[in-house]
């Protein structure tokens, strides 16, 4: 169980890793010229770069706590916190209609849910 714990941190760190370097440091315009990426248009730069600034957050408190055994209570906290991320997102992609976005944070929920539940044990 613990490894399977390690990996759904793992795999979600990534994620996190990866959408919070580009929305940190992609122009908010190119952004939304991508796939999957045209609710920037709608926001503002400072929003979107510091919903990145929070994902990069999530990366770390995902692993690191554990991996260092200093306060792991964090992991689970922060996966709580990533729950809450990916609703309001499921919410933003809903109103879109993009519904494949909307399933794939779902996933994303799905897993963080899995990571807080075991890692509170």
């Amino acid at each position: 169980m613990n490894l399977v714990l390690w990996l759904a941190a793992g795999l979600l760190a990534a994620v996190a890793l990866l959408g919070g370097v580009t929305k940190t440091f992609v122009p908010r315009e190119r952004l939304a010229a991508v796939h999957g990426g045209g609710w920037t248009g709608d926001a503002g730069a400072g929003f979107v770069k510091a919903l990145g600034i929070l994902e990069l957050l999530a990366a770390a408190g995902l692993v690191l706590p554990a991996a260092l055994g200093v306060a792991p209570v964090l992991v689970p906290v922060t996966a709580g916190c990533w729950i809450l991320l990916m609703a309001g997102a499921m919410i933003t992609h809903g109103r879109r209609g993009e519904t494949a976005f909307v399933l794939l944070n779902l996933v994303y929920l799905a897993l963080a849910a899995f990571i807080a539940w075991g890692r509170f044990l």
